[in-house]
C-alpha cells in the first residue's frame, strides 16, 4: 500500500508521539532496572551490616558469659580464702579442729617454707601461685580415717590442698584388749596452694 503525501503528513504527529512514548517507556524500564539494582545493592549492604552486628553481639554475649564465669570462680576462691597471703594460723586451727573432731590419736605435721609455682598451665599474667608443702604423719585405725582426714582438710578452706603423696604402712602393733590401737600410719606430702592477684593489690 502506497501512502500519498497528505496521508504521510497526517501520520507524522502520531508517529512522533508513538516514538516519544516508546522512548519514554524504554527510559522507564532502564530507570526501573537501575532502581532495582540499587535497591538490591542497598539490601545486600544492609544484610551484611546486620550479619556483622549479629556476629558482634554474639561475641559480646560470649565475652560477657566468660567474664561472669571468671568472676564467679574468683568470688568462690575468695570465699575459700585461697586468694591472698598464706594463712598459717588458720591452717594450724584447722588441724587442731580435725584432730579433736575425728579423735585422732596421733597427728603430727609441719609446714615447709612457701615457694612459687613457676609452671601453671593457662595462668593469667598478673596472678602468681605459691605452694607450701605440709608433711603429715597420721596414725590410723583403718584406711577410711585417712580419707576422712583429707576431706576435712579440703573442706576447711584457707588454701587449695593438693595431695602430692600418701604412703600407708603397718605399725606392727598387735591389737590388745585394753582399747583400740592404731595399726596403720600414713605419711603424706600435701601442697597448700594460694594465689596472689597482683592487679588486685595495685
Amino acid at each position: 500500500m502506497t501512502l500519498n503525501r497528505e496521508e504521510l503528513r497526517k501520520l507524522a504527529l502520531p508517529g512522533l508521539a508513538a516514538a516519544a512514548l516508546i522512548g519514554a517507556g524504554a527510559g522507564l524500564i532502564w530507570g526501573a532496572s537501575e532502581s532495582l539494582r540499587g535497591a538490591k545493592q542497598q539490601l545486600g549492604a544492609v544484610q551484611k551490616e546486620r550479619m556483622q552486628n549479629s556476629e558482634r553481639l554474639a561475641r559480646i554475649a560470649e565475652e560477657e558469659r566468660e567474664v561472669k564465669e571468671k568472676i564467679e570462680v574468683y568470688q568462690q576462691l575468695k570465699r575459700l580464702n585461697i586468694i591472698g597471703e598464706e594463712r598459717r594460723i588458720e591452717w594450724a586451727d584447722a588441724m587442731t579442729k580435725i584432730r579433736a573432731q575425728r579423735e585422732l590419736l596421733d597427728l603430727r605435721y609441719r609446714v615447709e617454707r612457701q615457694r612459687p609455682l613457676i609452671s601453671v598451665a593457662g595462668k593469667p599474667g598478673n596472678v602468681d601461685f605459691y605452694a607450701s608443702t605440709m608433711k603429715v604423719s597420721l596414725a590410723l585405725l583403718h584406711e577410711e580415717d585417712l580419707m576422712r582426714f583429707l576431706a576435712d582438710l579440703r573442706n576447711s578452706g584457707n588454701a587449695y590442698y593438693a595431695v602430692k603423696r600418701c604412703a600407708v604402712s603397718r605399725t606392727g602393733q598387735a591389737a590388745t584388749g585394753t582399747g583400740m590401737m592404731p595399726r596403720l600410719r600414713a605419711d603424706c606430702d600435701i601442697d597448700l596452694i594460694t594465689l596472689i592477684d597482683r592487679a588486685a593489690k595495685q
